[in-house]
């Protein structure tokens, strides 16, 4: 039986900028959260609220990377190239976050959150 990769990130791609991920990223296609609903008789039933759709992890910060426009990004295309051959997309997105980086891998995290349901393409 061959090998078939089913784990790891091909690349991050925001406007179809390519930025070197770092370790794991998460993502969430924003489906309604549903919450279950109890009382003292038992289980009511369940409640959803509506959840923003997010990819976030670390990139590496590199001298071609302007990190201030990436805080301020709006109405971008993000895109998260999975090794298992999906692609997952938001549309719309903007960036979430303080902006803080680290000296000592020079790692940046970044999430980038829309209103939009993320697509798996």
């Amino acid at each position: 039986m061959a090998n078939k990769v089913t784990g790891g990130i091909l690349s991050l791609k925001i406007d179809g900028a390519v930025y070197s991920a770092i370790g794991s990223f998460t993502f969430n296609q924003g489906l309604p959260l549903r919450a279950t609903l109890t009382s003292a008789t038992g289980v009511d039933g369940y409640s959803q609220v509506p959840q923003a759709a997010f990819i976030e992890g670390e990139i590496r910060d590199g001298s071609e990377i302007d990190l201030e426009a990436l805080v301020q990004a709006e109405d971008v295309t993000a895109a998260l190239e999975l090794s298992n051959g999906k692609t997952f997309v938001l549309s719309q997105a903007r960036y979430i976050g303080e902006g803080t980086g680290n000296t000592a891998e020079s790692n940046f995290p970044v999430r980038f959150e829309s209103s939009q349901q993320g697509v798996f393409v």
